[in-house]
């Protein structure tokens, strides 16, 4: 049985989704999450550019976390630069970072993963039952676009961002304005964690490597080094030599390990295993209440870790907007250097990677972007090996269903697909 399902967007991809597993003698022998993606050459266009114009060139890279690359672009120009941001700036970016956290999170829990372990087809069906839990969904998720508007300048592709800080710092007055709706969305994420953390899971688990940033300043959105549950820890500029990209016969978009052969996780998983002692008290007591140690080693719970960085995220909003004075200047001064920058963030959905070898005419020479997605491709037909394993002989709808659910799980950046996967089971005898 063959479904054919139109994927709208993948990150930087844009194109079809497939899934192939191949069985033999009732054995998965081969999976294959095919990405037909026509080819966008972001960093090409980057090649020739002024070394100030990425963080308004890759913001077009998606339209559900365009801060992400602009936080990472900005990190690395900077640091081939040799600038820092002076703190009241980098906190400045944290908050609109916060943002995006917001209002990618609830996207993904109200519109495209809870429909799942509630049998709706999609949000537009849920909404149609259940009205009040959309509208909550959509009222936060407009409390995390307002921050991006007010200091971003727009909630889609912000304009107000700039290499060395921000054109303009908002004015207190107006960030304060947006606390009361902020501490609604506080109590709103709490409730989502409750509710979330009371669906029905497969049994599943997997020994993942967990591979995040680690920020000194709390729990990761920016940070200095990468770390992971095996012991890698080093700075953004050793990446590398530590991750390798390379092409799969089956798939347009690259895929990614660690250390020559290692399949490793990045994203909200991955952040909470490594992290989760940094959480605030709100967000920390919300993970316990619902049965989460300092582990979360279910993909399909997922949903659950992200609700709960959801309540940090707006918990976080609301402390930088109390100790908020608008920076003076907005932002500093960046000379050109001839040198390679490097810069990672972790986006909504994990970190974000970024490489820039300026020269001295302020030029780009070259660039690099690795978004978590295409780093956690890998990881998803491991999944599903795993998976579909000892369910092929479940009902073929139902098998599908769950295979889509567990590619979900990991919200592959895709703005509005409620059903990601052509999914083809071909059986080899002998």
């Amino acid at each position: 049985m063959t479904h054919h399902i139109k994927v709208p967007a993948l990150a930087r991809v844009e194109g079809e989704g497939g899934l192939e597993i191949v069985t033999a003698d009732g054995q998965v022998t081969e999976v294959r999450l095919d990405i037909f993606e026509p080819p966008r050459f972001f960093e090409g266009l980057l090649r020739g550019r002024q070394y100030t114009e990425p963080p308004d060139i890759t913001a077009r890279i998606c339209g559900i976390c365009p801060v992400a690359y602009q936080m990472s672009a900005c990190r690395a120009i900077e640091d081939a630069c040799g600038v820092t941001v002076p703190e009241p700036v980098n906190a400045l970016r944290r908050l609109l970072y916060c943002g995006e956290w917001i209002e990618s999170h609830v996207l993904h829990i109200y519109l495209l993963h809870a429909p799942d372990f509630l049998g709706y087809e999609s949000g537009i069906h849920l909404a149609r039952d259940h009205p009040e839990i959309v509208q909550r969904g959509l009222r936060m998720k407009k409390a995390g676009n307002r921050l991006l508007e007010v200091i971003g300048g727009r909630s889609v592709h912000p304009v107000n961002v700039r290499v060395g800080g921000f054109y303009r710092a908002p004015d207190a007055s107006d960030l304060r304005g947006l606390a009361g709706e902020l501490e609604w969305a506080r109590q709103a994420a709490l409730d989502t964690v409750a509710w979330v953390s009371a669906f029905d899971f497969p049994d599943f688990s997997r020994d993942y490597e967990y591979v995040s940033l680690r920020d000194g300043a709390g729990y990761p959105i920016m940070g200095d080094r990468i770390v992971s549950s095996r012991g890698l820890d080093i700075p953004a500029r050793d990446y590398d030599s530590n991750f390798t990209e390379f092409q799969v016969p089956h798939s347009t978009a690259l895929h990614s390990v660690l250390d020559g052969n290692r399949t490793y996780l990045t994203g909200p998983l991955a952040r909470y295993r490594m992290n989760s002692a940094l959480l605030p008290e709100a967000a920390a007591s919300a993970a316990r209440a619902a049965g989460l140690d300092g582990t979360c080693d279910n993909p399909f719970r997922s949903i659950i870790v992200r609700a709960v960085e959801l309540v940090f995220a707006c918990d976080e909003a609301l402390r930088l907007i109390e100790d908020y004075e608008p920076p003076e200047p907005p932002s500093i001064e960046v000379p050109a250097a001839a040198a390679t920058g490097y810069g990672c963030t972790e986006a909504p959905r994990g970190m974000l990677y970024h490489r820039y070898r300026i020269a001295a005419d302020g030029t780009i020479a070259d660039a690099k972007i690795v978004p978590p997605t295409s780093q956690n491709l890998r990881v998803i037909e491991a999944d599903l090996r795993e998976f579909a394993g000892p369910r092929l002989g479940m009902p073929r709808d139902e098998l599908t269903l769950q295979c889509e659910q567990a590619v979900r799980s990991h919200d592959p950046c895709i703005s509005c697909a409620a059903h990601f996967l052509d999914l083809r089971v071909v059986n080899r005898t002998g």
